[in-house]
């Protein structure tokens, strides 16, 4: 059976940090560099963020967050059922926000597509939202130099 997780917490600003730490654990199995705890780091906080600022609008909600691990794949899906989008394709282009009120920068999923191998987002206005973002975890090479393992 591949390794996996299952868990929910409340969609309050701190527990950013927790899911982050989370699945940074989860994936230090596979021995990542620094860069690509790093690279998930960021797509997780971003995906985290989004879910409690736009899917609950900063309300309390629960967010469910799911990883596997197969083949040094790592999944992860990050899930809401808070207010959900009209339209993903609009959400995903680079610069747009839905909350110009609070400074966004719109940059969430790009940044998400930028760090993780694939980003899919499913949303039913109404029924909430899930993220989910694959990242292929290179093995370990004997050959590295820069000391980054």
């Amino acid at each position: 059976m591949d390794p996996f997780f299952h868990l929910e917490f409340d969609s309050a600003s701190e527990n950013e940090a927790f899911a982050r730490a989370v699945v940074c654990a989860f994936a230090a199995r596979l021995d990542p560099t620094l860069q690509e705890l790093e690279d998930i780091r960021t797509a997780i906080s971003e995906a985290v963020t989004n879910a409690i600022i736009h899917g609950y609008d900063q309300q309390p909600g629960t967010i469910w967050m799911r990883g596997c691990l197969h083949d040094r794949l790592l999944t992860v899906s990050i899930e809401d059922h808070g207010v959900g989008m009209e339209d993903v394709p609009k959400a995903m282009e680079a610069l747009y926000t839905s909350r110009p009120d609070l400074e966004r920068s719109g940059l969430g999923f790009t940044l998400m597509q930028s760090f993780m191998d694939s980003v899919e987002v499913t949303s039913v206005p109404g029924g909430g939202t899930i993220v989910t973002m694959r990242k292929r975890i290179l093995p370990p090479s004997q050959d590295l130099t820069d000391g980054e393992r």
